[in-house]
């Protein structure tokens, strides 16, 4: 049994978690500091958040597995469906039973946001199989980080946020910009770390076209702009108290603090190889998670 759920817990990849949760986390912040904050809206969509990124997760092993992508002996972490632990046609079941909690999860949504929630989370729902399904699966072309981009960051910070206020502002763009950076680099070092196998298996990813020296710059490059999309941000928190000396210095180690932590791990990144990178994907998925906690606490004390 123990075993069983070991398996399934890898086939979730919970360490990519922090990826979905991190850009609801900080709309709950901002939605607080704004003085739209509801708990039941907030809660389904943390419900939502981590469901489809699960659904996403599961779908991707179940058809990068029916590519032939994913090999036994993998230099990641190890794949059920690949290894024999899970049946296809099993995980295939889960991910279809997942997906539609999710959408009855999103459906209750409806009453807070509107019906035209019901569209955007039909796309969400393409977008998590067209990822690696289809006639033109998206991360066999390179566009893997634009997905994660957009619905890993973009997307779930502002509808967030607007089924709470029923509006959109401009720092809650922002701030989806920099969660969208921050997640790209959990993908990127994935990528970077199967660039030869997804070369082999025809797998055209962005490290695969560009090669890794260019990732690893860019994922040290998302980690600065991301904070620097904040920027507005702390001069807004500094305003609302009139002058910076009245406030906490502790609030402006925030991203200093991330951009240590993101320069060790980019550090990292450049000096291994094979297997040693695979905990850097969980490392880059921490930092940004700390880094939305300590930003959220900021925004709930100040709100």
């Amino acid at each position: 049994m123990k075993r069983q759920i070991k398996i399934w817990m890898e086939c979730f990849r919970l360490r990519t978690l922090p990826v979905s949760l991190s850009g609801v986390i900080i709309a709950i912040g901002l939605a607080k500091w704004y003085g739209y904050f509801h708990w039941a809206p907030a809660l389904l969509c943390v419900a939502f958040a981590l469901l489809a990124q699960i659904v996403s997760n599961t779908a991707n092993e179940y058809f990068d597995y029916l590519n032939g992508t994913d090999k036994p002996g993998r230099v990641g972490p190890r794949r059920g469906v690949t290894e024999g632990d899970i049946k296809p046609t099993t995980l295939r079941n889960v991910t279809l039973a997942l997906l539609v909690l999710a959408g009855i999860v999103g459906c209750c949504l409806i009453p807070y946001g509107g019906w035209w929630l019901l569209p955007v989370g039909i796309v969400i729902a393409l977008a998590a199989f067209a990822y690696s399904a289809g006639p033109y699966p998206l991360s066999y072309h390179g566009l893997g980080e634009l997905m994660v981009f957009i619905f890993f960051g973009l997307v779930p910070v502002n509808l967030t946020y607007y089924v709470m206020a029923l509006r959109f502002d401009p720092l809650v763009i922002l701030s989806s910009i920099t969660i969208g950076l921050l997640g790209v680099n959990v993908l990127l070092v994935n990528n970077y770390r199967d660039v030869e196998e997804d070369r082999e298996a025809g797998k055209r990813t962005s490290v695969v076209i560009f090669g890794r020296q260019p990732a690893s710059l860019a994922y040290l490059i998302n980690g600065y702009c991301g904070m620097a999309m904040l920027s507005a941000l702390w001069v807004m928190i500094a305003a609302r108290w009139s002058a910076w000396r009245q406030l906490p210095m502790w609030t402006l180690a925030i991203p200093v603090l991330y951009l240590v932590l993101h320069t060790a791990t980019w550090y990292k990144l450049i000096h291994r190889e094979g297997k040693a990178l695979n905990p850097l994907l969980g490392e880059t998925a921490r930092n940004m998670l700390i880094f939305t906690l300590l930003l959220t606490i900021v925004l709930i004390i100040y709100s």
